[in-house]
């Protein structure tokens, strides 16, 4: 599975990409308005510190204003992937710029069958939102189950992107499903690291070394 961040703190991108662990990054206007930064300036930052896909978000409604807006962000990097809202118009920029081989990245999806037809329109990553949708008492794993079903079924390419992470269960289970990538916070991807027996074991490793008064170094 890759792992994605879903922010717009360069800080934390730059100190994750660090790890080896980070495959992409995912924005929103929402998250880049947070930094109080220039919208332009944060993508073509982010786009420098990592590889693999960023995922810029598009603001206007209708197709042709999607397309133009497009067409500016693409210049912020090679590795820019244009985020387009799960709507008709959404679906035609995105048929429109995945003709032309640019990822796109079809987001605010709430069921299977808006993922059937972002897949159709040619789409590089849907974007399931699992916990917007358990708040509103759905099951938001069984959506992910069900878009994995219907892409296996057709051999689609479209990768399974499951945003709106909450906790390192949501992960545990979209892997298990077999989805492609997760999007999550900083503080989810640092959590997937932690539990309490391995403090343990290290404070006890520790302990006992620190008893031998030998250092490695």
């Amino acid at each position: 599975m890759k792992f994605f961040v879903d922010t717009a703190d360069t800080a934390e991108i730059e100190a994750l990409s660090r790890t080896g662990l980070l495959d992409g990054v995912t924005t929103n206007p929402s998250l880049i308005a947070k930094s109080g930064r220039n919208f332009l300036e944060v993508i073509a930052e982010i786009a420098r510190l990592v590889d693999g896909p960023v995922s810029a978000e598009v603001v206007a409604t209708g197709a042709d204003d999607m397309l133009r807006e497009a067409a500016k962000l693409l210049t912020l990097g090679d590795n820019i992937t244009i985020k387009v809202p799960l709507t008709m118009d959404g679906l035609r920029a995105c048929k429109t710029l995945s003709d032309d081989g640019v990822m796109v990245n079809v987001t605010l999806c709430f069921s299977a069958t808006q993922a059937l037809l972002a897949a159709k329109a040619g789409a590089a990553f849907i974007s399931p939102f699992v916990g917007r949708h358990d708040d509103v008492g759905f099951d938001g794993m069984s959506l992910i189950q069900d878009i994995r079903i219907i892409y296996d079924n057709y051999a689609f390419d479209t990768e399974i992107l499951v945003a709106s992470v909450r906790h390192p269960v949501h992960v545990l289970q979209a892997a298990k499903i077999g989805a492609d990538v997760c999007t999550m916070p900083p503080a989810v991807i640092r959590a997937l690291a932690n539990h309490p027996l391995t403090d343990r074991g290290l404070e006890g490793f520790s302990a006992d070394w620190a008893k031998t008064g030998q250092s490695i170094l």
